[in-house]
């Protein structure tokens, strides 16, 4: 299994972007992913996919939006693995320095949020790299 797949119904479609809501499963409930999908946390979400002219898609259509597992590997790099990196590295780095614990936390907050301050400055380049498409 080479792709991650959410069952979907369209909501609008544009010349660019078409809004698909996510439907919930109940195979939500035995994934073992569950934990770390954004898209499993609440009733529905509306996830923008690029319009394929070709597609021939009516509103209330019931589509399957596909991404390529590699997307969801690097996905959870991003978002979870590299922050606690970032978090452990810091402590540790302050702890060094024999800062007082308090100075060391703060520190540790801080070098984390600011790599979310970046994550959110390269948002639109992150974007156009995880796509959902319609199959």
């Amino acid at each position: 299994m080479q792709e991650i797949s959410h069952k979907g119904r369209v909501v609008s479609i544009d010349r660019y972007v078409t809004q698909v809501e996510i439907i919930r499963t109940s195979a939500c409930g035995i994934c073992h992913a569950k934990s770390l999908c954004g898209y499993s946390d609440s009733e529905s979400k509306i996830v923008p996919v690029p319009t394929n002219a070709f597609a021939m898609l009516n509103v209330g259509d019931e589509v399957e939006l596909c991404m390529k597992r590699s997307m969801g590997a690097k996905a959870v790099w991003i978002a979870y693995v590299i922050p606690l990196l970032i978090l452990i590295l810091a402590v540790l780095v302050a702890s060094a320095c024999h800062l007082p614990e308090l100075y060391t936390g703060l520190c540790a907050i801080a070098a984390v949020a600011i790599y979310y301050l970046v994550i959110l400055c390269f948002r639109k380049r992150l974007n156009n790299e995880f796509v959902f498409y319609i199959k």
